[in-house]
C-alpha cells in the first residue's frame, strides 16, 4: 500500500514546520485520532519515531531523549484521556526546561461538552505544565492558513525560547482517509535571533523600517537608524505616533491610502517592523518582514514575517552598522518615496470643511516643541496625511484602540510638563465619552482641546465603511447620531466656560481661520482652551474620498470599474477563478 501525507492541510503544515525547525524525534502512542499525523510522518525518512503504548511512559521517554540528545522531542497521542497521562512527564519537562512538544490530536472543539465519546476539553492548561498551548483547527480559508502557520511557528520556537521548555499543540483532525499527498506545502518559516546569535545577511536592495506607536526616541537610537538607512538604502515609514524625526522619515499614509494606485515604493525587499500597534493602516507589501523588539514575540501584521530579533532596537541597528564599514551614503529609496509623496500631495485640491481640511491647514502650524494627542480612526487618519513640525511629539490611544480615555490621556500629558503646550484633537463621541476629565482640578493652562463635532460617529458614515451602505439609517444605531445635544452650539460652551476654559467655535472655513490663530498661539495663555469645530458627515466622507483617490493607475481604475460592475462578491469570485 502506497501512502504519503494526509490530505489534512493543518497536519501538513505542522509536519513541514517540524522539519524546517529540525524536530525529528517523535514518541508516538497508538490511537485513531492521531492516525493522520502518525501515518504521515512514519513514511517520511526525516523522522526518528519511537512507539510507547503508555502515554505516561511516553512523556518520560521524551524527557530522557531530549535531555541526552539535546534536541526537541515530539509526542503524539489520540483523544479521550490519553493526553492526561502526559501530565507527570510534562511537569518534569517544565521544571527542567526540556524541549518536549506534546501534539495531542482532537476532534472538532465544537464537540466539547456535547456528550460525544472520546472528546475532552484541553483548552486550559495547568500553570506549570507547558510554556505555551495552541489549538490548530482545520483550515478553511487563506486567513486560517496564515494565522495558524504563525501559531505553529510560535509554538515550535517557544521550545527553545528563554531557556526552553515543553509546549502543547492541540491538533484537530477530520479522520481523513486520503494519504495521497506526495509533497508537503511550502510554508513560511519564522526564525528568532538574540544578541548572542550570528545575525543573518540583509538583502542588497530597498529596506523600509516601519515604526508603529513609539515612545520618545533617544538621540543615540535616531543616529543609529539614520546611519543604518544611509548604509543600506533605507527609509523610515512613519505615522504621527512613530515619533521618529531623523533624516529618513516619510509620513507614508498619503502614498499608501491611494485606493486606485499602488506605488512601487510600497513593495520593499525587506520591511523592519519596530514599535507597537499602529493606527496608520499602511498598506505596505514587503517581500519579507523582520520584527525587532526586546519582547521577542511573534507578531505578523503584514503577514510576511520571517525573522524576529529579541533585542533592544539600538543593539540591532548598531550591530548591522558595525558589519558595514562603507562610508558611501545610499539614499535612493528614501528619495524615491519622498518624490512619490510630493507628487501625490501636489494633487490635493481644495477639500470640504472636514477633519482632513482642518489637518491640512493646522498640522504644520503647531507651535514648536508642543505635544499632540489624536483621537483614533477619523482624526488619526486625517492628521496622518499632513506633516507636523519636527519638534512636535504625537500620541494616540492605539493600544486598546477605543474611544474612551482620549481627553484623560491629554490631561495626563499636560501634567508631565506644565511649560509645554499640549494639543488634543478628538471627535464628539470621544469627547462626550470622557468629558469629565476636563473637570480635573489639576488641568493647567497648557491644555488646548479641539472637538470636531459632526454629531455622530462619522467613521460609520464614511463612503468606504461597511455601514455606509445603510445611508441615513446608519445614524440610528451604528453611527449613534443625535446624542449629546445634536451639535448644540451652547452645550460644550457652557460646560467648558463653567470649568474655567476659554471657549471658541467654528462652523465654516472663515470662522475656523479666525479662531485658529488664537488656538495655536505659542505663548501660554491664562486659561486652557476648548475649540469646538462643527462639521458635516457628508463633507467628512467626501474629503476622505478625495484623499484616497488623488492618484489613479490603469490597473487601479480597472479594478474599481470591476468592483462597481460586479460588486465585492463578484470580484472575489473572479479572483478565485484566476487563481485556479
Amino acid at each position: 500500500m502506497n501512502t504519503y501525507y494526509t490530505s489534512e492541510e493543518n497536519t501538513q503544515v505542522l509536519i513541514a514546520l517540524m522539519k524546517a525547525h529540525n524536530i525529528k524525534k517523535v514518541v508516538a502512542s497508538p490511537g485513531a485520532t492521531n492516525v493522520c499525523f502518525v501515518a504521515s510522518i512514519q513514511q517520511d525518512p526525516f523522522f526518528e519515531i519511537y512507539s510507547s503504548v503508555d502515554e505516561r511512559s511516553a512523556a518520560y521517554i521524551a524527557c530522557g531523549l531530549a535531555a541526552e540528545s539535546g534536541e526537541p522531542v515530539a509526542l503524539s497521542c489520540t483523544g479521550a484521556t490519553a493526553s492526561r497521562n502526559y501530565v507527570p512527564g510534562l511537569t518534569e519537562a517544565f521544571y527542567r526546561k526540556l524541549p518536549v512538544l506534546a501534539v495531542t490530536s482532537t476532534q472538532h472543539e465544537g464537540r466539547i461538552g456535547q456528550n460525544i465519546a472520546q472528546v475532552i476539553d484541553r483548552r486550559v492548561q495547568m500553570n506549570d505544565l507547558v510554556k505555551l498551548s495552541v489549538s490548530i483547527p482545520t483550515f478553511h480559508s487563506d486567513e486560517d492558513r496564515w494565522a495558524y502557520t504563525v501559531q505553529i511557528n510560535r509554538a515550535l520556537l517557544e521550545l527553545g525560547h528563554n531557556g526552553g521548555g515543553p509546549v502543547h499543540i492541540n491538533l484537530t483532525t477530520t479522520y481523513s482517509k486520503d494519504f495521497s499527498i506526495k509533497t508537503l506545502p511550502n510554508v513560511k518559516v519564522i526564525r528568532r535571533y538574540s544578541v548572542r546569535d550570528t545575525m543573518p545577511d540583509l538583502p542588497n536592495d530597498r529596506i523600509a523600517i516601519f515604526v508603529g506607536d513609539h515612545r520618545k526616541w533617544t538621540d543615540r537610537l535616531t543616529m543609529a537608524v539614520d546611519e543604518f538607512c544611509g548604509k543600506y538604502n533605507g527609509v523610515v515609514l512613519c505615522d504621527q505616533t512613530s515619533n521618529y524625526r531623523g533624516k529618513y522619515r516619510v509620513l507614508a499614509n498619503l502614498v499608501s491610502a491611494q485606493s486606485q494606485y499602488s506605488a512601487p515604493c510600497l513593495s520593499p525587499d525587506l520591511l523592519i517592523d519596530m514599535g507597537n500597534v499602529s493606527g496608520a493602516y499602511i498598506s505596505c507589501k514587503p517581500h519579507q518582514v523582520w520584527r525587532v523588539n526586546p519582547d521577542g514575540e511573534i507578531r505578523d501584521p503584514f503577514r510576511r514575517l520571517t525573522k524576529v530579533f529579541e533585542m533592544e532596537e539600538i543593539a540591532f541597528f548598531e550591530t548591522y552598522n558595525s558589519l558595514n564599514s562603507s562610508e558611501e551614503i545610499h539614499s535612493e529609496y528614501y528619495k524615491e518615496f519622498v518624490a512619490e509623496r510630493a507628487r501625490i500631495a501636489a494633487k490635493i485640491p481644495e477639500l470640504p470643511f472636514s477633519n482632513p481640511w482642518i489637518a491640512q491647514h493646522t498640522a504644520n502650524r503647531l507651535p514648536e516643541n508642543s505635544v499632540l494627542y489624536l483621537g483614533i480612526l477619523n482624526t488619526l487618519r486625517s492628521w496622518n496625511f499632513f506633516e507636523t513640525p519636527e519638534s512636535v511629539t504625537c500620541y494616540s490611544n492605539t493600544g486598546g484602540f477605543g474611544i474612551d480615555g482620549g481627553v484623560s490621556a491629554l490631561v495626563g500629558m499636560s501634567l508631565a510638563n506644565r511649560d509645554r503646550l499640549c494639543f488634543g484633537i478628538i471627535g464628539d463621541l470621544g469627547f462626550f465619552y470622557d468629558m469629565n476629565a476636563l473637570g480635573n482640578r489639576h488641568a493647567g493652562n497648557n491644555l488646548r482641546l479641539m472637538i470636531v463635532n459632526n454629531g455622530r460617529g462619522t467613521e460609520f458614515r464614511n463612503y468606504n465603511h461597511p455601514a455606509a451602505r445603510f445611508g441615513e439609517d446608519a445614524d440610528l444605531y451604528m453611527a449613534a447620531a443625535g446624542h449629546y445635544g445634536k451639535q448644540s452650539p451652547i452645550l460644550v460652551k457652557h460646560y467648558a466656560e463653567d470649568l474655567g476654559f476659554e471657549y471658541m467655535s467654528a462652523s465654516n472655513k472663515e470662522e475656523y481661520f479666525t479662531c485658529v490663530e488664537r488656538f495655536l498661539m505659542p505663548k501660554m495663555t491664562e486659561r486652557p482652551m476648548v475649540f469646538e469645530v462643527f462639521t458635516d458627515s457628508q463633507c467628512e466622507s467626501d474629503a476622505l474620498r478625495i484623499m484616497n483617490n488623488l492618484e489613479v493607475s490603469a490597473v487601479g481604475s480597472a479594478k474599481q470599474l470591476a468592483k462597481n460592475i460586479l460588486g465585492e462578491k463578484g470580484v472575489k469570485a473572479v479572483k478565485k477563478i484566476l487563481d485556479k
